[in-house]
């Protein structure tokens, strides 16, 4: 494949599997709604330093997101489209600036499975199409690790990339507050003591001036926040951050091992492979070859795995998308690593995580088709919780996928047991995980949609077209964020 042919079968892809129905899905609750309706404030009322909700103060999240989504209103209007489009194109970039950056290292082979590896898992493509500060914190927290492994090893001029280093923590910051910051130091701080590099790294990437220049990204909006509304804003601020790792918020908690499945699941059909990389990748480290970068580059992508998921399974509030900023990581090890696992040279490990992976595979795709019975087992408890479901059933689409997701995985034994099929094997774990998340999107989410997402904002739209201009609508209960929009 050619070097130009790479990049576009890459947008390719990411315009499909990102854009495809992007707006036919209405706005959940209670993120979306939020963001998506506080940047169309934002619109209307010229206050671009400021983000309301209904009217009131929104201190939740910083303000770059709804710059990116009201600029999306600007240009092209008021949708679900509009409003989700950024994290559209920040995924995209994302998978854009994966492939750059691993091909450079790697050479482009492993640059596209790394890029299709980081894509082509539901923890991705779920959050690339919702309106939410994650996919474009991620964006900024990788430029930011990605730059400061580029200038480390770079020469000259390209010491230049430690800018980029505190320019993404800055945007990252301005993105979703100090876990911005957090993330990258994560990763770099434990992989400088573990390589014992600090020292030259410290000499050389001027942290007085770095500090200022992303002090100049970041504080200027949280300056302007502070003196327009004191106390109250740093009250609110520091309690979406400290209190959310200390307290549980809004009853999302679980145990320290919830994100183990959420990984395992979320980053399927790749994720099989992870245990096997992070050992691998971390035996040794510390008396690492000093100018092998391929092997440092591995070692600092395990700590930034590692480091990252102890961090948000220690805190209190626990989201699946809490640890999404590690999946470029992880997408690199294991594509680094792929060829030699599936060989003769991958050993023990190797065979470990190919059985594995068919045994996650195997659970999910029995899951799935285990959906019409649990639906009849559960009826009478999930229309107490949802009465709507009297309406609609689950279809056909869970069986196919799962039935989908198990021949997928059988032939991906066959080809990845069969000598010089290893390339044959990711083409066929690529293609289930494209195929599973095209069935959603077509079949299953516009079904769910009309019964269980969309009523609220028709009821609105419907309200609108019949409400004079100065009538009210009322909302028992506490409103929904995406009634507002």
């Amino acid at each position: 494949m050619g070097s130009s042919a790479r990049p576009a079968l890459l947008l390719a892809i990411c315009a499909l599997l990102f854009l495809l129905g992007l707006g036919t899905l209405g706005l959940t609750d209670r993120d979306e709604g939020s963001n998506a309706e506080a940047a169309r404030e934002m619109v209307e009322s010229g206050d671009w330093v400021t983000p309301t909700l209904n009217g009131v103060p929104r201190f939740a999240k910083p303000v770059f997101t709804y710059w990116l989504i009201s600029g999306s209103y600007l240009a092209f209007g008021v949708n679900e489209f509009t409003a989700r489009l950024p994290s559209a194109l920040f995924g995209t970039a994302l998978v854009l600036m994966q492939y750059a950056f691993v091909s450079r290292l790697f050479g482009p082979a492993v640059g596209l499975r790394a890029a299709l590896m980081l894509l082509l898992n539901i923890e991705i493509l779920a959050i690339g199409r919702l309106v939410l500060t994650d996919m474009v914190m991620m964006f900024f927290t990788t430029v930011s690790i990605f730059s400061f492994f580029l200038a480390m090893w770079g020469e000259g001029k390209a010491k230049r990339w430690y800018w980029g280093f505190y320019i993404g923590m800055g945007l990252a910051t301005l993105t979703k507050g100090p876990v911005g910051l957090l993330v990258p130091l994560l990763a770099v701080v434990p992989y400088l003591w573990l390589t014992r590099r600090w020292r030259d790294v410290l000499r050389e990437c001027r942290p007085l001036a770095g500090t200022l220049v992303f002090l100049a990204v970041a504080a200027p909006w949280y300056t302007a926040m502070f003196m327009l509304h004191g106390s109250g804003y740093a009250d609110s601020a520091r309690g979406d951050t400290l209190t959310r790792f200390f307290s549980v918020i809004g009853g999302h908690g679980g145990t320290v091992l919830f994100y183990v499945p959420i990984l395992l699941l979320g980053f399927f059909p790749w994720s099989g492979f992870l245990p096997a990389t992070l050992v691998q990748a971390l035996q040794g480290s510390r008396s690492a070859v000093a100018q092998d970068r391929q092997r440092h580059l591995q070692i600092l992508c395990a700590v930034w795995i590692a480091a990252v998921f102890v961090f948000f399974s220690l805190s209190s509030t626990r989201l699946p998308h809490y640890i999404a900023p590690l999946f470029p990581a992880a997408a690199l090890l294991v594509a680094a690593s792929w060829d030699r696992l599936l060989s003769e040279e991958g050993g023990r490990w190797g065979r470990f995580s190919l059985w594995f992976t068919l045994g996650i595979g195997g659970c999910l795709g029995l899951a799935f088709i285990g959906v019409d019975w649990a639906y009849d087992r559960f009826n009478a408890q999930i229309l107490l919780e949802f009465p709507a479901a009297a309406q609609v059933g689950p279809g056909w689409a869970p069986t196919a996928i799962g039935f989908l997701i198990l021949g997928g995985m059988g032939l991906f034994g066959y080809a990845a047991l069969t000598a010089g099929k290893i390339g044959v094997s990711f083409g066929i774990a690529s293609s289930v995980m494209a195929g599973a998340v095209m069935l959603i999107l077509t079949v299953a989410l516009p079904q769910f949609n009309r019964h269980f997402i969309a009523p609220p904002q028709e009821l609105a739209a419907i309200a609108g077209l019949n409400l004079d201009a100065t009538d009210q609508l009322v909302a028992y209960g506490r409103p929904k964020p995406s009634l507002l929009f």
